[in-house]
């Protein structure tokens, strides 16, 4: 997907949540209430479109001879990952009922067809509509009906699910948000355990964002994932079940997900007959903190504890729970798992019961790679966390070795208080994975994409400068027309001085700004063109590390090119807002069309933006490159202060068995950030600011509904 397709996506979830988020605060619903009720419209309109998207299908195959014609039976739709829908339960009848009509008994039998048609989401979707007003619902069912979203597929509505999952967790919706893991961090677990085979368990398993990210991860390697893997969950929350199911239908997958307390239930059975335990390919976890209680006497037995019980207090308790999942995690891998989970920062130096069982499990050689995060990663809790991942197959040279990975230097700003990991970060991690895999051959080929995209970026630099120099030109014209008009009506040279003086200024800057334009553009098209031609973009080390040294030049270039289109679209803005103060009134204002020059000059700050944008990709991507060689010039993995290590026992042994990554990388050297982004740190308060307005607003209106409340 394009990054213009990821915007324009970005651009529809926030516009959906903001007006669902709307007739929320409107209709005084709290954001539990809320949830389920949004997130199963959500869900209709997108097997709505699925099942459109499959008749489509069915009736063309049927033309084409490859289908009889013959009455439509229900298999014929889940073969294309859709389901058969009854009449009432399409989005248009809904959309279509008469005003008097109850919109709140049509979406519960909506949902009951919906349920009848598709046995594993039997019982699991809303149904409490009938006690919100027709009017609510009328609402809600249109803000889903855009002409974008009838026609999105069924990877647009999985963003916009998942984008309303995490909306509202931070809004503390269901059971404080718990049921939801940041994207970022089940990207990256995904990423280091590569689950694209057999059996795909998730113990903890929330709203199956793990199941989700999983089947990505497959059909990017060009898979079907439903051929691929078998998923299998366990929640002790039946509401969070529901919220699973959901997303995997809505994703066209399916998984067996029961509700189960992981504690004290192991309840899966594969298809033949074997336990879970003991036979998963794969297994991924996000499992609640620390907690406390659990009752020791009944799990003191469990063959899944096979290192014992972390530690008994007087009252029989196990007083924290992490190590029990920690075992449990390991003890579910078949002899050729892998397992990556969510673990507390506490747990990988925890002290007593907890160290023992974290000795032995370090002595299994199947510990693979620890990722330390920061904090403010999660919706709900700021504190900062580690990604544990196990390999029960690691290579004899590799399993007296754990990768130590001090990941919390490197993140996003998303909002004031919430951080993620860009899509690039994440590829670069992964990198460092495979270079201490000895997949040297990935990482070499991670690079050449980049290359890759750096010269696409760089090839629609050209065009994006030439629409806004078009757009310059057009600007210009009736204020060069306008100076002419002026001094023809004998207007004194002084009322004209601060308009002529602003365009002689815009016009030096022109000239200015051509010539390094003309340098950049000519050495981008030399840059580019090698690269374009079969066989042309750099396979070994040695050419891509020259690739990027010779494209150096041209990302200085680029930044200097940057501040000059900026300071054009600032004295092209001046002169416009001196010639519309000029002719307010008549008789100037007949020779100048106000509106008109208005809008072409609103088009020019648009074009400045895409041209500034355009050139700051392909500097951002040159980054990343840059980025990968300096801390790893062979291609090959070392050491990179404050970065990663790969760590012997022995060295973990001496460390008193702690596994936490910032105790074994030490410290980054202090260094100058050349390309340190003065306009992006603008924009990271730029965000801070909205938040705190928004946060001001809503705590504002909240303070005056309690001053209503109480009739003051």
């Amino acid at each position: 997907m394009t990054a213009h397709a990821f915007d324009h996506i970005a651009q529809i979830e926030s516009t959906l949540w903001e007006a669902a988020d709307q007739l929320r605060a409107n209709s005084k619903l709290t954001s539990s209430e809320y949830c389920m009720p949004v997130l199963g419209v959500i869900f209709l309109r997108h097997a709505s479109n699925r099942h459109a998207a499959a008749l489509h299908a069915i009736t063309a195959d049927q033309a084409a001879g490859k289908m009889p014609q013959r009455a439509l039976i229900a298999a014929d739709f889940i073969k294309r990952r859709a389901l058969m829908l009854p009449d009432t339960a399409r989005y248009e009848h809904l959309l279509n009922l008469p005003s008097s009509a109850s919109l709140g008994r049509a979406l519960v039998e909506a949902m009951n067809a919906v349920e009848a048609s598709f046995e594993p989401l039997a019982g699991q979707l809303p149904k409490d509509y009938e006690r919100f007003e027709n009017k609510l619902l009328e609402d809600l069912l249109r803000a889903f009906d855009s002409e974008a979203l009838r026609q999105a597929t069924g990877d647009v509505f999985g963003r916009i699910y998942e984008y309303f999952l995490m909306k509202f967790a931070m809004q503390g919706a269901q059971d404080n948000g718990e049921f939801f893991t940041p994207p970022s961090l089940v990207q990256t677990i995904v990423n280091i355990i590569e689950p694209d085979h057999g059996v795909v368990a998730d113990l903890a398993c929330g709203s199956g964002g793990m199941f989700v990210q999983s089947s990505h991860f497959i059909e990017h390697e060009g898979l079907d994932t439903m051929k691929r893997v078998t998923f299998y969950g366990q929640e002790k929350t039946a509401t969070t079940i529901r919220l699973a199911k959901m997303n995997l239908a809505v994703h066209g997958l399916e998984g067996h997900i029961a509700e189960a307390n992981t504690f004290y239930d192991d309840v899966h059975r594969l298809q033949d007959g074997k336990p879970l335990w003991g036979n998963c390919d794969f297994l991924m976890a996000n499992p609640p903190f620390n907690v406390d209680m659990v009752d020791a006497e009944r799990i003191k037995t469990d063959r899944r504890l096979t290192f014992g019980l972390p530690g008994v207090n007087k009252d029989k308790q196990v007083s924290n729970g992490n190590y029990l999942w920690i075992s449990y995690f390991h003890s579910y891998l078949s002899a050729k798992g892998r397992a990556g989970f969510v673990m507390s920062s506490q747990a990988s130096s925890a002290g007593h019961g907890e160290k023992e069982v974290r000795r032995k499990l370090v002595e299994t050689g199947d510990v693979d790679v620890m990722v330390a995060i920061r904090s403010n990663f999660f919706y709900t809790r700021t504190v900062p966390c580690e990604l544990w991942h196990f390999d029960r197959a690691k290579p004899e040279a590799r399993r007296d070795q754990v990768l130590m990975l001090d990941a919390r230097q490197v993140y996003r700003k998303v909002t004031r208080k919430i951080y993620d990991f860009s899509p690039e970060q994440q590829a670069n991690l992964s990198a460092i994975v495979w270079l201490y895999r000895g997949q040297s051959g990935q990482f070499l080929g991670l690079v050449k994409d980049y290359v890759a995209r750096l010269a696409g970026e760089a090839g629609a630099i050209g065009p994006a400068l030439v629409a806004f120099e078009t757009g310059l030109s057009a600007g210009r014209l009736p204020l060069d027309g306008l100076v002419k008009s002026l001094a023809d009506l004998g207007l004194v040279a002084e009322a004209r001085q601060p308009l002529t003086a602003a365009l002689q200024e815009w016009a030096a800057a022109a000239t200015a700004y051509a010539a390094d334009r003309a340098a950049l553009v000519s050495g981008l098209t030399a840059f580019c063109a090698p690269l374009a031609v079969d066989g042309g973009l750099p396979q070994t080390n040695t050419a891509q590390h020259q690739t990027r040294k010779a494209f150096q030049p041209l990302a200085d270039a680029a930044r200097g090119l940057v501040k000059q289109i900026d300071l054009l679209g600032k004295l092209a803005a001046r002169a416009g807002q001196l010639a519309q103060a000029l002719t307010a009134e008549a008789p100037a204002a007949d020779y100048f069309d106000r509106r008109g020059t208005a809008r072409l000059f609103k088009a020019i700050d648009e074009q400045r933006t895409r041209a500034v944008e355009q050139l700051k990709a392909a500097a951002y991507v040159h980054r990343q490159i840059a980025w990968l060689h300096e801390r790893f010039p062979e291609a090959v993995m070392r050491d990179v202060p404050g970065l990663c290590k790969v760590v012997t026992r022995a060295e973990i042994e001496a460390a008193d068995w702690s596994l936490t990554p910032g105790r074994f990388v030490g410290v980054a050297p202090a260094e100058v950030d050349e390309d340190f982004d003065f306009e992006q740190t603008l924009r990271d308060l730029h965000v801070e600011l909205a938040d705190l307005n928004r946060e001001a607003v809503g705590l504002a209106a909240k303070i005056q509904a309690n001053f209503e409340g109480l009739g003051v």
